[in-house]
């Protein structure tokens, strides 16, 4: 049985068949609509640095034969022949495409899918219709892209531009003089062993498939009614899973620095090097994915820019996994049936598909610990297939993904977290606050903790004597050895309150363990 995606959902292909030879059906169709249907070969930095691997009507094949362009058959507008392993190491990325050839938008189009076959099965299928986009002329419908493994994510960008366009914004070149459009696939007199069976234009009922083949692809849903053909736009960026696109003539791509901050991006452990450091960060965030201040810089907008054209850099960032950071005071999180999420009450600012919300009780024990220790949270349990998207008065938000590991926080420093996660109440033991001693929220296991900072937050290594406000700290190492403290060199005026500011927090520990601040108080 095909596993069905949605829009932004990945899968490693090893997780939908052990095979490396595959067949890629694209099914698209619109009322008077025609359609090129191409396959963009691309390079670790998303470009089409050899356009020899440009796959479209006119070149139907790769030089080495691993991917191919075999036409319409089984249903599919438009398919394709891809051999993983016979994939040269320069490409990195295979993004399939639809563009309108002539008049039209996509909002007009029926229903149509992006499929998988292999051994004859279909493993995987992407459907999508025109009440996905609007006035876009082209869509990337999917990708299968190489990241340690192959994968394939479910795109549905769509893109505002023709094929010229999107050749460009892929980095390739438009020749002069094109070419009349031919077709150049090969007859297909015989499919071959790995393809869908051929299927007969109207079948009166679904025939069981042969063993060898794939199951037929269903007939198109009837075509939407045409609506009016809406005035042309400039095109639209498009950000790949995972990675910052940036269009000829923009600014160079990256994450935003804040003022008087070095440029670059913060690398936590694990992630890729060149990336923005705080000052006196030490690079030791376990599990954070993006880095602080995240954000993308875009190219000005030109006063005679349309409102789509203005509109084009807020737009929705592509799903990188289970959580992404929408932009530096926003995160989605793509739910499932099985795995719940817990947010702040009153959180969330968006959701799409079927969500549930409901109150999370704490239970008699909780609501005690919450009175007595100022960590109580009141959470909400959101349940159910789509995205949310949530936010806590434009506060910073970042995801810290834990792999079998452990992060101390303040429970007014997290936004949300994996319902998988283990959560506890500490106490810090220490002199100098009523009852002898300050709590904090314990995360353990695998799954994602969502914090929020009011400003960009500095990450300091523990030292001998690292000593943090308590009003100001976010989250801190589980190593770190952490213990209540009063200062005796500072006078009361050296903190922004008046009220119980002479207690900190001094941290201990070996080098490698952190400690997360925040430049505001609590």
């Amino acid at each position: 049985m095909a596993r069905e995606f949605q829009r932004g959902h990945k899968a490693k292909i090893s997780d939908l068949t052990a095979g490396t030879d595959l067949y890629v059906g694209v099914q698209i169709s619109g009322p008077g609509l025609t359609f090129d249907i191409s396959c963009f070969g691309l390079d670790a930095e998303e470009r089409l640095s050899d356009d020899r691997y440009f796959i479209f009507f006119n070149q139907p094949k790769s030089p080495e034969d691993s991917i191919q362009l075999l036409g319409a058959q089984s249903g599919d507008t438009e398919s394709f022949r891809v051999t993983l392993d016979q994939i040269p190491s320069q490409i990195q990325k295979l993004s399939f495409t639809a563009t309108i050839d002539g008049d039209g938008q996509m909002s007009q189009i029926a229903p149509g899918y992006l499929r998988i076959v292999a051994g004859g099965e279909e493993v995987a299928r992407y459907s999508f219709d025109g009440s996905e986009f609007s006035t876009e002329r082209a869509v990337m419908v999917g990708d299968l892209y190489l990241k340690d493994v192959w994968r394939f994510a479910a795109v549905g960008q769509g893109f505002d531009g023709g094929l010229d366009a999107l050749l460009k914004n892929f980095g390739g070149e438009v020749a002069e003089e094109e070419p009349e459009p031919q077709a150049a696939v090969p007859a297909q007199s015989q499919a071959p062993a790995f393809a869908p069976p051929p299927q007969a234009a109207a079948p009166p009922a679904p025939a069981p498939a042969p063993s060898f083949g794939a199951p037929p692809a269903p007939a198109p849903a009837p075509a939407q009614p045409p609506s009016a053909p809406a005035a042309p736009t400039s095109p639209q960026t498009f950000t790949p899973p995972g990675q910052t696109f940036t269009p000829p003539g923009a600014p160079p791509a990256g994450q935003f620095a804040p003022p008087g901050a070095p440029a670059g991006q913060f690398t936590p452990p694990g992630a890729v090097a060149g990336q923005f450091a705080p000052p006196g960060a030490p690079g030791a965030f376990p599990g954070q994915a993006q880095p602080f201040g995240g954000g993308t810089q875009f190219a000005p907008v030109p006063p005679e820019a349309n409102v789509r054209v203005v509109l084009t850099k807020y737009a929705e960032a592509p799903v990188g996994d289970r959580w992404t950071e929408q932009n530096a005071n926003l995160v989605r999180a793509t739910l499932t049936k099985d795995a719940p999420i817990l947010a702040k009450q009153g959180s969330m600012v968006a959701y799409q598909g079927d969500i549930d919300f409901a109150h999370k009780g704490s239970g008699l024990l909780g609501k005690l610990t919450g009175a007595l220790t100022g960590q109580g949270m009141s959470l909400m349990r959101c349940t159910g297939n789509g995205e949310v998207f949530l936010a806590d008065e434009a506060s910073r938000v970042f995801v810290i993904r834990l792999q079998g590991e452990q992060l101390y926080t303040s429970a007014q420093g997290v936004l949300a977290f994996d319902e998988s996660l283990e959560t506890e109440v500490r106490r810090i033991e220490g002199a100098g606050l009523p009852g002898g001693g300050f709590f904090s929220m314990l995360f353990s296991g695998t799954g994602a903790v969502v914090v929020k900072t009011r400003g960009v937050p500095v990450v300091l290594p523990v030292g001998a004597a690292t000593y943090v406000d308590g009003n100001a700290v976010i989250a801190w190492s589980a190593g770190a050895q952490a213990v209540t403290t009063t200062s005796l060199r500072l006078r009361r005026s050296g903190y922004a309150r008046r009220t119980t500011e002479a207690v900190n927090l001094q941290f201990r520990g070996a080098p490698g363990n952190f400690v997360v601040v925040q430049p505001f108080e609590v």
